[in-house]
């Protein structure tokens, strides 16, 4: 199958990039037709410094290539590179209703969170729909986050479809449900948005430093803590179980 998927070069990558999607990017590439991609497109909703994206878009291609991505197997790229994407991703507008964009939880989340909106994190959705469709994608691994922004890329892709003919591939979502999403420092999502993440390349002083703040509750520090409720816990479920 053909598996798509992006990344924001919006920082410096982090564990909730790696386990809740570019370990699957790694996985799948053996078995797959690999179609990924450094969405700088994207990442222009949170208003970067030029400077700092094009550095970001770099340190995501050495990341990928470090951790493991094959460019003889892999198609690999800037999203800006591919000017028919966004011409796409107009046209696709142009039939996608309002209410549909209204209802993406991602956008009343991020909202709320202290982001400030603006056309381009609205409208994020139809682009990440062009981004898919434009590849005839069937297989689009994400975090349960971004879930929903893949049922409207199936609704907006069927929708076409049912009016012009067969044209697009309406794809599917891939999620692993134990690293579906990884919790950051203060228990919210991993996320540079809110600041609470660790990096992937990260120096060991400063992950310990890190890990030393992380939030869990009252109970004092020898006390058992429930799995299912510390912070800690679920980050540390992320992580392989080291072999016996």
């Amino acid at each position: 199958m053909r598996i798509l998927s992006g990344i924001q070069p919006s920082g410096k990558l982090h564990i909730g990039n790696y386990f809740g999607a570019m370990r699957q990017h790694l996985q799948l590439q053996a078995d797959n037709e690999g179609f990924y991609f450094i969405a700088d497109y994207h990442a222009l909703t949170t208003g970067p410094d030029p400077a700092e994206l094009k550095q970001g878009s770099l340190d995501v291609a050495m990341d990928y290539i470090a951790l493991g991505l094959d460019t003889e197997k892999t198609v690999f790229w800037r999203q800006s590179d591919v000017p028919q994407v966004t011409e796409l991703a107009w046209i696709l507008s142009c039939i996608t209703p309002m209410g549909l964009l209204q209802r993406c939880t991602s956008y009343k989340d991020k909202v709320a969170n202290g982001l400030s909106p603006n056309h381009g994190l609205f409208a994020y959705p139809v682009l990440q729909a062009a981004d898919i469709l434009i590849f005839d994608s069937n297989l689009v691994p994400v975090g349960a986050d971004q879930k929903q922004h893949i049922e409207v890329t199936r609704d907006i892709a069927i929708r076409f479809n049912n009016r012009y003919g067969e044209t697009f591939v309406v794809p599917r979502e891939h999620i692993l449900d134990s690293v579906a999403v990884v919790p950051g420092l203060d228990g919210r999502k991993m996320s540079k948005s809110y600041d609470n993440t660790i990096e992937i390349f990260e120096s060991e002083k400063s992950v310990r430093k890190k890990v030393m703040r992380i939030v869990t509750d009252s109970t004092p520090v020898e006390d058992p803590k429930d799995p299912d409720t510390c912070n800690v816990f679920a980050m540390l479920s992320s992580l392989p179980r080291p072999r016996s």
